[in-house]
């Protein structure tokens, strides 16, 4: 192994959750729905398809980080894990701020 944890895979998929069809982003990996942000536990590590939980990732806050870009905090809703991924440039950017503001009322 090269030791490196983030596997470029960018390609086209429908979202489980909304049937939006997302497009490749063309400048990294996408592997979440820029409609609806939610993602699939596929991943142990970006892009290496090493998980076998299959489950649901659905956005549950944002976080600004480095570079002043945001990132989407998820929670799977198979196995209860927390991930994170960085924001794409196409993302419902005000969905996230929905999900962050609503959080932070309850």
């Amino acid at each position: 192994m090269d030791g490196k944890k983030f596997k470029m895979i960018d390609e086209a998929f429908v979202c489980i959750n909304c049937k939006t069809k997302v497009n490749p982003l063309n400048y990294s990996a996408r592997d979440h729905c820029p409609n609806c942000l939610c993602s699939r536990h596929f991943d142990i590590n970006p892009g290496d398809r090493a998980s076998t939980c299959g489950g649901l990732l659905i956005p549950i806050d944002g976080e600004k980080g480095k570079n002043d870009t945001w990132k989407i905090i998820y929670k799977c809703t198979k196995c209860g894990i927390i991930k994170k991924n960085k924001m794409a440039i196409d993302d419902n950017y005000d969905l996230l701020i929905k999900i962050m503001s609503e959080k932070d009322i309850n």
